[in-house]
């Protein structure tokens, strides 16, 4: 049932430094990116943002981020699993350079854009850690690159993390059209699946048509570096299996000046929301907090 154009398994689009590249015209869309680079240690890597905003997320270790000369230490972090991270937003039309002396890995999500946003640096005490669903739809999202937390021109970005045994993106939603109470926006998932006892994770995603006139279906078995294009279509759940904790960085953008994450239930299963209100939200959540915020006296 899966459509290879919409699944791509990890090192698939892999291009130089990059393990992952997705752009507009691979994807055969308009707007949203991901790439993410692989560093060694003491490396660098140049590149031009061209016609997008970008925002260098680390998911692996630190580094430094220079700005067309303007620089961001980035503390990082050391896994997807074990906290939120800073970040930075680096605009349209500059020069970059992404060094790290420790190595590691780093998420660059982008969205082709209009407006030239100056660069901004995003501390990991300001992002808003939200527990959504309940019982076994728990999941958590860092709301780092969220429409409502933080300014850019088109980028939406977030994370979430699903713990083993629960679904998430459930019920199935979609925001393939531009209508009142729905934006129609692109969706790239990253995988990243905790690995446990020994064992790779291993977890599952869900995309079908919409409509008619609407052909994204995938059911995918995804694994640590797997990605899911979503053009259009009901997506959900998504299915971390009992064992294994999941990660996924959501990247979204569109053709609305309106930037707004608006999303339709799937009719069949919206009832689902109804019944969380007699659950409590799953005790393993949050896996982990944002860091506090700090006073300058307390620095």
């Amino acid at each position: 049932m899966t459509d290879k154009r919409f699944y791509c398994p990890a090192g698939t689009t892999a291009r130089g430094e990059y393990s992952t590249f997705v752009d507009p015209e691979s994807a055969g869309w308009g707007y949203s990116s991901l790439r993410v680079l692989e560093l060694e240690a003491g490396a660098r890597h140049e590149l031009a943002t061209g016609d997008s905003e970008w925002i260098v997320l680390p998911l692996a270790d630190s580094c430094t981020v220079v700005c067309d000369g303007e620089t961001f230490e980035l503390a990082g972090r050391r896994s997807v699993f074990d906290g939120v991270t800073d970040f930075v937003y680096i605009p349209r039309d500059a020069q970059v350079r992404i060094s790290s002396d420790s190595g590691g890995r780093f998420a660059l999500t982008g969205a082709r854009c209009e407006n030239r946003l100056p660069a901004r640096y995003g501390p990991a005490a300001g992002v808003p850690v939200e527990l959504r669903g309940a019982g076994q739809a728990s999941r958590q999202v860092n709301n780092f690159g969220a429409a409502h937390v933080f300014e850019a021109d088109r980028l939406i970005a977030v994370e979430v993390l699903t713990p083993s045994g629960n679904w998430s993106s459930f019920p199935p939603h979609k925001h393939d059209l531009e209508r009142e109470g729905e934006s129609r926006l692109e969706e790239i998932y990253y995988f990243e699946i905790a690995d446990s006892h020994g064992s790779p994770g291993v977890g599952y995603q869900r995309v079908y048509p919409s409509g008619p006139d609407r052909a994204t279906d995938v059911l995918a078995e995804v694994r640590s570096g797997d990605v899911v294009l979503i053009p259009d279509g009901w997506h959900g759940p998504s299915m971390a299996v009992p064992g294994y904790d999941m990660y996924y960085l959501n990247v979204m953008a569109g053709p609305s000046p309106d930037r707004a994450w608006l999303i339709c239930d799937d009719p069949t299963h919206a009832w689902v929301r109804d019944t969380w209100a007699e659950q409590q939200v799953d005790p393993r959540l949050p896996l982990y907090t944002a860091p506090a915020q700090t006073t300058v006296e307390e620095r």
